[in-house]
């Protein structure tokens, strides 16, 4: 079985934290200086990062000024942040270990320290965004990330625009955007001197994204619109103008430039996904991906036969529900695939349908807030909205992203769903998603995180892609078994358990991918044929492993550490408190799962 086999351990992140529960004694002067440590680096990287300091609220006061300009993606900048992350592990390793810390220093520690190595390591790989954060991964840009992916969307969506200075502060960010995309444009130039060129079916994507934003009107661009909505809600008039002349004068001939050059590098493109095949270093690369993104030691070799293993046992559990509701011919993915085409469990492929998707599932977030006291003493002030991804990058973005709420609570959380196609989501399968974006899951979590003051500012604002992703998963089934949501809804538990499956199925496809020799076509004909996803939405998916190796693996890995933790304490206590165990699992926030591991075994 899957409990019995080695999940973990990270020993670096794990190291120093007590078995037990026990507070003791630590003099505070060592607390305060890792603590002062931490928090400059902390705050040297929001000056790095303009758009985080927007993203957690702090572009105000003695930062306001960071509220103009956008992070400098220049080869220097990312030179420099090598060389930095490499020095902050010296630094970090001359403080010593955790011996003289009190026992929430001790968490503060095991967390920087694997951070910290993780970067280390990325700093050895002169190529792509290898120091953590964001979207790590071996390519500056890619149909998932980039300045002329993430700008547009951060400037609608994130900007703030309260009086005049947000407004300028807003043409400030548009001016550095042509120079952004200009800057990466070099960065791409310079990986593909090295052997870094993405796959051709990435570049296509990417430049068929590229061209997209290229050629749309000036004046019709949802950053242009929305600058001009805030400006005129303040009082303000001519900022949409003005937006507008900045992005053809200035943006467009930069993305026109970067356009160009993945033009003249598609020739060179090759067709394998594979970066252990394709990549310098790609053994080693893929290994530090994995360790990244599931904070823990485990092997390719290992998570390929813990998803293979775990997509047996969750499709037999489908199987059962299925028959018992008559469908009983095929396979389990047949079955799935005929349920995902059942025209009375999609939405029509319109405006006016998709607007009424959105509605459907902000009425299922506010009918759950009920529900949740029964098994969390703590909630978040913050609210959760559903939105639509812009349709200007839906074609590459991923099904459904958590954007969490700033540090000063100023703006709600919001779960983004992708709606290029409506089918890709049958109404089975809707309500498991927004349990795992919004409330149980990632809101739930990120927010309780940002507003716990118990924590350090740096704590506050940071996460584990393995963590926040496994407790949104476990969340799924928190609203499935424990608020029991699909009593009366038998093909919502499948929706439910179909959920599980495609995360198991990512353990398989992105391992095989990066690490068993397999084609992309590969990957998409096992996700399609194990019913995990249909044709459309499966392509879409193997891309984005192929731009983001390893990611895809954090949410299954996560999860099982979650659930197996739930499983032993409530073996191990007489009187199992469901609401306890799930406030100290989400008391620290955001950790590697080995330090995670070793919080609740202390309690």
């Amino acid at each position: 079985m899957i409990d019995r086999r080695r999940l973990l351990l990270t020993a670096t992140a794990g190291a120093g934290l007590a078995a037990s529960g026990a507070a003791f004694a630590a003099p505070r002067d060592a607390d305060a200086e890792l603590d002062a440590l931490l928090q400059g680096w902390f705050d040297r990287d929001v000056e790095q990062s303009p758009e985080t300091a927007t993203n957690l609220g702090l572009d105000r006061g003695e930062r306001a000024g960071l509220s103009g300009k956008l992070t400098d993606y220049s080869q220097s900048a990312w030179r420099d942040q090598r060389a930095q992350a490499v020095e902050r592990q010296r630094v970090f390793r001359a403080f010593g270990g955790p011996d003289d810390l009190s026992e929430a220093g001790k968490v503060n520690h095991a967390v920087a320290a694997f951070r910290l190595e993780t970067a280390a390591t990325g700093a050895g790989f002169d190529y792509g965004s290898t120091l953590g954060g964001g979207r790590m991964g071996p390519y500056v840009v890619n149909q998932l990330t980039g300045a002329y992916f993430t700008v547009p969307d951060f400037l609608d969506n994130q900007h703030r625009v309260e009086d005049r200075d947000g407004a300028d502060a807003f043409l400030s960010r548009l001016s550095a955007f042509g120079p952004a995309v200009d800057a990466e444009t070099v960065r791409i130039n310079a990986d593909a001197g090295k052997g870094v060129i993405p796959p051709d079916f990435v570049l296509d994507l990417t430049m068929g994204q590229l061209r997209a934003l290229h050629g749309q009107s000036s004046a019709d661009m949802a950053m242009v619109r929305s600058l001009e909505r805030k400006a005129s809600a303040v009082g303000l008039s001519g900022y949409g103008e003005r937006a507008a002349r900045l992005v053809e004068t200035e943006v467009k001939p930069a993305l026109a430039r970067q356009i160009e050059a993945f033009e003249a590098l598609r020739p060179r493109a090759v067709h394998d996904a594979g970066v252990t095949r394709v990549l310098p270093q790609g053994e080693a690369f893929y290994a530090h991906a994995l360790k990244h993104w599931t904070t823990t030691t485990l092997t390719a070799d290992e998570i390929h036969a813990i998803g293979l293993e775990q997509v047996a046992e969750i499709s037999a559990d489908i199987d059962a529900i299925l028959k018992a509701q008559g469908m009983t011919q095929g396979t389990v993915g047949q079955r799935i695939d005929a349920l995902n085409k059942d025209p009375a469990q999609l939405y029509a492929e319109t405006d006016e349908a998709k607007a009424q998707l959105i509605a459907d599932l902000n009425r299922q977030v506010q009918a759950l807030e009920p529900l949740l006291p029964r098994l969390f003493g703590h909630l978040p002030r913050a609210g959760v909205e559903v939105r639509r991804v812009p349709p200007a990058i839906e074609a590459g973005a991923p099904g459904g992203y958590y954007q969490g709420p700033p540090l000063d609570g100023s703006r709600p959380g919001a779960y983004y769903i992708n709606l290029r196609e409506a089918k890709n989501w049958p109404r089975f399968a809707l309500p498991t998603l927004t349990y795992h974006e919004a409330s149980p899951g990632h809101h739930l979590q990120v927010a309780l995180q940002r507003e716990n003051t118990g924590l350090p500012q740096y704590r506050r604002a940071n996460g584990f892609s393995a963590y926040n992703e496994g407790w949104a998963l476990y969340a799924e089934a928190v609203a499935a078994d424990d608020l029991d949501v699909y009593a009366t809804d038998p093909l919502g538990r499948v929706g439910f358990l179909m959920s599980y499956l495609f995360r198991a199925v990512r353990l398989v496809v992105d391992t095989g991918m990066h690490a068993k020799g397999w084609s992309r076509e590969q990957a998409v004909d096992y996700m399609v044929a194990s019913g995990a996803k249909p044709v459309g939405a499966a392509n879409s998916e193997i891309n984005r492993y192929a731009s983001m190796p390893g990611q895809a693996c954090a949410y299954k890995i996560g999860h099982t550490v979650i659930a197996r933790l739930r499983d032993e304490q409530s073996r191990r206590a007489a009187a199992f408190d469901l609401r306890a165990f799930h406030d100290q699992v989400l008391a620290n926030g955001s950790v590697p799962l080995a330090v995670l591991e070793r919080l609740i075994r202390g309690y």
